[in-house]
């Protein structure tokens, strides 16, 4: 039963009990994830009553142009944000790096759960067994519908030839294993883990070989930023290092006014509370490069708790220390800063431009 913008349902007793309807991309993995988001907030509050709804977003209908091409920043997110905006879902599950860095305003981040590695892992045609990117044979055909992994790969393995390959995780393996249009195929690890795909992982690319993109392998859960029952109830959600992480991830990126249509990467690690980030910037074909690191305290002390409330490239964590969030939004920032003044903006406009002409 509906009630004004939410809907119920009566429990054993009779008694009316709100349902929590969470919204999906319809692909198995997105619903895997939003799967393992429901059973957590179930494990959290036995008593919730949860309802999935499944929708196909822009990103899913578009399969024969690189997502590079389509120059729309909320390809995977739109549609799931209707819903919500129109009280159709109350909250929805993405992958994070789906996200743009500005959301749509009265919507937020309410949980950045744990992430998963958020390393680019090398899926090979069943012909190429065992091989490494390195040893493929010359002109062998890698897909890859990232720019930024193709602009590194390129760099670091230039016997090998990069082309575009669309579609989910299914549809990407049944076009690498059926047919013999690629020597492999550049995926992301987290993705593979969560199918229950990992033997097919046959390298997995360090951040020499391959910096990742930023968000890679963290599940977002995004809500109406007015709803704060709900901000609260998947609050819990957060792991701390990962928001962390992201933040500043998500602020190097916004200060470069990156997306998907430029090859932009990142490195983060958290040791002995300080927030380590590397952050690099790459022209398409990998020949141009700038790349730096920087790091930042992100300790927090006893007078730093407290509910904090604000914003961050649209992730609200209430129950993380604010300055700790803080610090990591000013490494992003101060980072890209660092490289636009060594003529980032330069390498990317280029980039942007080669990309829109091709």
């Amino acid at each position: 039963m509906e009630n004004g913008p939410y809907k119920y349902t009566r429990d054993g007793n009779g008694k009316a009990v709100r349902v929590i309807r969470i919204g999906t991309r319809k692909s198995q993995l997105a619903c895997i994830q939003t799967d393992s988001v429901a059973e957590k907030l179930k494990e959290l509050y036995p008593e919730l009553q949860l309802e999935i709804i499944g929708m196909t977003t822009i990103g899913d209908r578009i399969l024969d142009t690189a997502l590079s091409k389509i120059g729309e920043k909320s390809l995977f997110t739109k549609e799931l944000e209707n819903a919500l905006e129109k009280n159709e879902v109350d909250l929805v599950v993405h992958s994070l790096k789906d996200l743009p860095t500005t959301l749509p305003p009265g919507f937020t981040i309410g949980a950045v759960l744990k992430r998963e590695s958020p390393s680019d892992a090398v899926v090979l045609h069943p012909k190429h067994a065992n091989k490494t990117l390195e040893i493929l044979p010359e002109n062998s055909v890698i897909g890859t519908s990232s720019l930024r992994r193709a602009a590194q790969l390129k760099r670091r393995y230039s016997h090998l030839v990069f082309k575009d390959i669309r579609g989910n995780l299914n549809t990407r393996l049944k076009k690498l294993d059926e047919k013999d249009d690629y020597a492999a195929i550049i995926l992301a690890a987290a993705g593979l883990k969560r199918m229950g795909w990992e033997h097919r992982i046959a390298q997995s690319l360090a951040p020499e070989d391959c910096m990742y993109a930023v968000g890679q392998g963290a599940l977002a859960v995004e809500v109406r930023a007015r709803d704060t029952d709900i901000l609260e109830m998947v609050s819990v959600l957060h792991d701390p290092e990962t928001v962390l992480r992201c933040i500043a991830e998500r602020a190097f990126l916004k200060q470069l006014e990156g997306g998907c249509s430029v090859p932009v990467a990142v490195h983060t690690e958290i040791r002995d509370s300080q927030l380590y980030m590397t952050g690099a910037v790459f022209s398409l074909d990998g020949s141009d490069t700038l790349r730096d690191t920087m790091q930042t305290s992100v300790q927090n002390s006893a007078q730093e708790q407290g509910v904090d409330l604000i914003q961050r490239v649209g992730i609200t964590a209430t129950s993380i220390s604010g300055p700790a969030q803080t610090r990591a939004e000013q490494l992003g920032v101060d980072l890209a800063t660092l490289l636009l003044s060594k003529g980032a903006k330069e390498i990317l406009t280029v980039a942007r431009q080669l990309n829109d002409a091709r």
